[in-house]
């Protein structure tokens, strides 16, 4: 939703408090959330939404600047003149670039360029066809992702995806751009923005790789795209008398062309085409092209010289005085684009090109002040190439930017988990266990006996047999091998820990001992201490009430069952769960997540259902054959129970046969938590396992190996957002798995 808002306040160009606020907030939540769920919920719909920024002809038009255009400078070639798509996409662009500052370049290379290859794909039907608005959007969105994407990459990781650039990207662009049977939905307009937005790109990746990896990597993109005015012109000569005879209804003509092969023309797009590839555009590509790529451009443009000439009459045109560009060396001041000494020479001046290393880090080009229009034409200022700018800050004019080395960049483990969450569809409602080890948290000297996350998933809590309760943060970190340390240890207690939570609604921690103490996760301080009211009566069994609620519920050993409100002072209420009966001691208390009702475990296996409104038994029943070993309440008044005997099973509150029955093997099952409709088990034999509450009886099981998890399974608390495992073990060390 909050994705949402902010490609909702772009268009409106509110107040830029509003805006900042908004894409500050994606930002954060970008940190909050962790690399996989960042780039499941929040990465994914900026990638979608960047398309809707350049829906519609009013997102396609130029914007119109005020007073003359800034001086050209060093990368300016690439970046001239935005349109209103540009800005509108800004904010998501931003929120999309911060998000590989956070976690890497594999954020660019494996997320995004996929994304933008299945923007461009083309599609299934051949033949004459026409795109649709969304697919236009599409490609003029992709080709701009693509032109940032190139910016953060390093030499070496470009050099590595360059043909996935050049096949995945670039051809299939410039198939839709150059194609003499498919219309654009918005007409000439469209197509010379994606024109524009193209020749940038392909300059930009020839002034990053230098000449001769054009030649061995970029010759049949630019080929390509010269091409088109080759097959333009021919068209022009044979002036295009096609007759229909001979064609079935709805065939389009063939035409032979000079290179020998045979193509469908759309005589109603040759209009449109030929308002795109003007000689004003013929102009625009080939005196930068023929600086950037020197005397390799007849290798790689077969048809150069005819661009050439074309651009030469376009220059006539506007200064009759100007003389053929072909026919001049580019080096050369007098007769063509001037190159600024300080912005780069042309590639004869220093024999390097390219960012590896060399002296040449952009294109300048200058053209005299009489060969200028004053009156521009669609392009703009012909002095450069247009299309594709965000904005006139001197990050969008660099040919090349660091990403910097973040703490929570993916590597190792984390990368290889990453890159299985991005590929597992949204709709996928399973919890998947891979045992892929992420992080480890040691520091206890005694075993983990408890283990609860925080609302948020960024901080965990952990109990123990040392007497100290201890919170850890929860952001990635290293390559799954790293440890991590407590951000707070509170060692106020006396005895081993069997419970630690948080009470939701003050933000408080509640742990016990046989004792309760409520303290303040930020600073550590204790707030209030809970003893129980007799020694020789100890509590048994802790729970904490669901927000809105302040309270917490205390079993102790005579079978009552206490409320603490953490705002007053005494006791709130008191409850005989017993009834005459003499079930044992409370083992586990579980309250239902609206917090009208709460569930106690007994050592007998009794358990009792009571509502926390009136303090009436609403059931009492011989759940289970041996001691209650956990219980957990799920929304729709449904009970998760565990058993020493071996035993976990669903009930309905109020039914008195059990909804799903589950056996383990070989050991029972202590210690489980809920992620959706499904339940995640662990036993001593550590073994981790995954069972519906829905479907009939089965589960699936996954050995721990002592590679990944060290000693003996004690506790386990699921993190239902991030997907992820937190497993304590018995020598003190508690381990993320997912």
């Amino acid at each position: 939703m909050l994705v949402r808002v902010v490609l909702s306040l772009t268009p409106s160009f509110p107040e830029p408090s509003a805006l900042y606020t908004a894409c500050k907030m994606v930002r954060w939540l970008s940190a909050k959330l962790g690399p996989t769920v960042a780039s499941r919920h929040v990465a994914r719909n900026l990638l979608r939404l960047l398309t809707s920024c350049y829906v519609g002809p009013t997102r396609q038009q130029f914007t119109v600047s005020s007073g003359e255009s800034p001086p050209l400078s060093a990368g300016n070639i690439y970046q001239k003149r935005p349109v209103l798509g540009d800005i509108v996409s800004g904010p998501v662009l931003s929120c999309l670039l911060h998000i590989a500052r956070l976690y890497g370049e594999p954020v660019l290379t494996y997320q995004y360029l996929p994304y933008i290859s299945y923007l461009v794909a083309p599609g299934s039907a051949s033949g004459p066809s026409r795109l649709n608005s969304r697919k236009e959007a599409g490609l003029l969105a992709a080709v701009t992702l693509t032109q940032k994407i190139i910016v953060y990459l390093s030499d070496t990781t470009l050099m590595d995806i360059l043909p996935r650039i050049s096949h995945e990207v670039l051809l299939p662009v410039l198939s839709f751009l150059t194609s003499l049977v498919t219309g654009f939905p918005s007409g000439a307009q469209a197509r010379t923005i994606l024109c524009v937005k193209t020749i940038s790109l392909i300059a930009l990746i020839c002034l990053r790789i230098g000449q001769e990896m054009v030649q061995q990597h970029l010759s049949e993109p630019v080929a390509t795209f010269f091409q088109v005015f080759s097959q333009l012109h021919e068209l022009r000569q044979q002036d295009l008398k096609l007759d229909p005879a001979g064609r079935g209804e709805g065939q389009l003509p063939q035409v032979v062309f000079s290179d020998g092969q045979q193509r469908s023309v759309d005589p109603a797009l040759l209009d449109e085409l030929q308002k795109v590839f003007t000689l004003e555009m013929a102009y625009t590509i080939y005196v930068p092209f023929s600086c950037l790529l020197g005397d390799i451009i007849r290798k790689i443009i077969p048809n150069h010289e005819l661009v050439g000439e074309l651009a030469a009459l376009y220059l006539e045109s506007i200064s009759p005085s100007s003389r053929n560009p072909a026919s001049v060396e580019p080096t050369v001041p007098s007769t063509g684009p001037e190159w600024d000494p300080q912005g780069g020479g042309c590639p004869q001046d220093d024999g390097h090109s390219g960012t590896f290393g060399s002296v040449l880090v952009g294109n300048r080009i200058q053209i005299p002040n009489d060969s200028r229009s004053e009156n521009p034409g669609p392009l703009g200022p012909i002095s450069g190439v247009g299309g594709g700018g965000l904005g006139s800050g001197s990050d969008d004019n660099a040919l090349k930017q660091e990403l910097p080395r973040s703490v929570h960049g993916l590597s190792g483990n984390w990368l290889a988990y990453w890159q299985y969450e991005i590929g597992v569809s949204q709709q996928d409602a399973h919890f998947h266990f891979h045992q892929i080890r992420l992080q480890s948290f040691p520091g206890h000297s005694g075993a983990v006996k408890c283990v609860a996350p925080l609302s948020g998933e960024d901080f965990f809590l952990s109990g123990s047999k040392d007497r100290t309760v201890r919170l850890w943060p929860l952001y990635n970190y290293g390559d799954g091998t790293s440890e991590t340390a407590p951000r707070l240890v509170y060692t106020q207690h006396r005895k081993s820990i069997f419970f630690v939570g948080q009470l939701e609604a003050p933000q408080h921690v509640v742990s016990c001992d046989g004792a309760v103490h409520v303290w303040d996760p930020f600073t550590g301080k204790t707030l209030r201490t809970v003893e129980p009211l007799d020694s020789r009566v100890p509590l048994t069994a802790v729970a904490v009430m669901p927000a809105p609620h302040t309270s917490i519920t205390m079993a102790s050993s005579d079978s009552t069952l206490r409320f603490v409100d953490c705002r007053k002072p005494g006791l709130q209420h008191e409850f005989r769960l017993g009834g005459g009966l003499n079930p044992g001691l409370v083992r586990a208390l579980a309250v239902s997540p609206s917090g009208r009702s709460v569930v106690a475990g007994f050592s007998s296996g009794f358990m009792v259902l009571l509502d926390t409104r009136t303090g009436l038994v609403l059931r009492g029943w011989p759940a289970h054959e041996g001691d209650i070993l956990q219980i957990k309440a799920v929304e729709g008044s449904v009970l998760v129970s565990s058993s020493s005997d071996h035993s976990l099973t669903v009930w309905k509150e109020l039914e008195q046969k059990p909804t799903h029955h589950y056996k383990s093997a070989s050991d029972p099952i202590h210690t489980f938590d809920l992620y959706g409709s499904e339940v995640v088990t662990g036993t001593v034999s550590n073994k981790i396992g995954v069972c519906s509450l829905l479907e009939p009886p089965s589960q699936a099981t996954t050995k721990l190996s002592s590679e990944n998890f060290r000693g003996t399974l004690t506790s386990l608390a699921l993190l239902p957002t991030k997907r992820h495992l937190l497993l304590g073990s018995d020598n003190g060390v508690i381990r993320l798995l997912a």
